[in-house]
């Protein structure tokens, strides 16, 4: 597995695998190309079909400026390895001097054809890659999760995950006070501001706690829809579940920086070992690679945090990973908005559920972490492409998209 810098990047929305990782893409073909006078980009699968929505041709075209580029969105050739696939060609005097084909595998991450390096910028440093051994080396060591992830990569880790968690409150502090209507076609209306002003009288706790985690997850998730500077947790589409749950956490119990720092690690362990043996890509396993693992991570940061041990960290994340398991990804209008910025807010109090249920009942599971999350992928393989980011079924193929000139409230 590699370093947590891979898991948690920084960078701009809305999507992870089609603005960051396309963007990273060319970054490195143009740095090989400097004699180039013009680019193609040839989007296939995922790519190709909601390109448009996610912005992709608009960071290629940022990236790879000022040559001039053209980008051609091929919605008939299939993909084989991965449907986030692109070719880049460069041309000088109009003829082909260099191609490659890259994969944008999810959460910013890619892979180069023919190239040995899975990832452009990162090398395998997790000897163990399943949950079930390193549980089984934390608990001969006494370590907890956060320990073992420090032992691997040092102390510089816990700076990154400080910069990281900056990030985040950053981020979810901006959203609080964003107003007005998110970019495309569907006039969404930004709701955190009014989730987290709303006046409710006699407000019981428990509904005080569900409007504020619901109006943290809504500020990230909206700054991500507006492109806007965020974290990957471990995607962009789910970028909102982990920092609305931990800086509630830190909120309303007092948990240091320091603490939420540690809950980070053991978060991104979480999801390391999900996007390792599985996906977190939604146009590889559906949102349940999205929201599905951003859940177990906030599930496993939750649980930490409250001292849990190994035995109830694990049940937390395979909770909220089982019960996300077949969860599509049918974004309207290829837009990270419905119904993407609610399952952020849906999933981050489904991550707390998690933990508080594992605390009662860790003792009595059947099933593992490693179990759950070979399901997924299995399930993810299964499900029809067109629940798998392509806009080609679910709410994306049956919400009737209004008058782009009448904007307002969508629901």
């Amino acid at each position: 597995m590699k370093s947590l810098k891979e898991l948690f990047r920084i960078g701009n929305g809305p999507s992870s695998s089609h603005t960051m990782g396309v963007a990273k893409a060319a970054e490195v073909f143009k740095s090989r190309t400097t004699d180039a006078d013009a680019y193609e980009v040839v989007l296939f699968g995922s790519l190709a079909s909601t390109g448009v929505g996610h912005c992709t041709d608009k960071v290629l075209l940022e990236t790879l400026a000022p040559i001039p580029t053209n980008i051609v969105f091929d919605m008939e050739t299939p993909t084989t390895y991965h449907p986030n696939t692109l070719d880049i060609i460069a041309y000088k005097n109009k003829q082909v001097i260099a191609k490659q084909r890259f994969y944008s595998v999810g959460g910013g991450a890619i892979e180069i054809e023919g190239e040995k390096t899975a990832d452009a910028s990162g090398k395998d440093i997790y000897t163990m890659r399943k949950f079930d051994d390193i549980k089984e080396y934390c608990g001969k060591n006494h370590k907890r999760l956060w320990e073992y992830v420090y032992e691997v990569e040092g102390d510089e880790i816990r700076e990154y995950l400080g910069t990281v968690w900056e990030q985040m409150k950053n981020t979810l502090h901006a959203g609080l006070k964003g107003e007005g209507v998110l970019p495309g076609p569907l006039g969404v209306t930004r709701e955190a501001a009014q989730i987290y002003n709303k006046t409710v009288e006699n407000e019981s706790a428990a509904v005080f706690e569900n409007r504020m985690v619901c109006a943290y997850a809504f500020a990230v998730a909206e700054e991500n829809a507006a492109g806007s500077v965020t974290v990957t947790a471990p995607t962009c589409g789910a970028c909102g579940v982990l920092p609305a749950v931990l800086y509630y956490l830190q909120q309303t119990r007092g948990f240091s920086d320091e603490e939420i720092i540690n809950a980070l690690a053991t978060a991104g362990l979480i999801g390391n070992i999900i996007k390792t043996n599985a996906t977190i890509s939604g146009a590889e396993g559906g949102c349940q690679a999205e929201i599905g693992s951003a859940c177990s991570m906030a599930a496993a940061a939750t649980s930490e945090l409250y001292k849990q041990d190994l035995q109830q960290i694990e049940y937390a994340a395979e909770i909220a990973m089982e019960h996300h398991l077949g969860l599509t990804c049918d974004p309207i209008c290829g837009l990270v908005q419905i119904p993407c910025i609610e399952r952020n807010a849906v999933a981050a109090l489904r991550a707390m559920d998690a933990s508080r249920l594992a605390f009662f009942l860790s003792e009595s599971r059947k099933i593992s972490f490693d179990l759950v999350v070979e399901t997924m992928y299995e399930t993810g393989k299964d499900m029809h492409e067109h629940y798998k980011e392509t806009s080609k079924g679910g709410l994306a193929k049956l919400y009737n998209v209004p008058d782009s000139s009448k904007r307002g409230k969508i629901r």
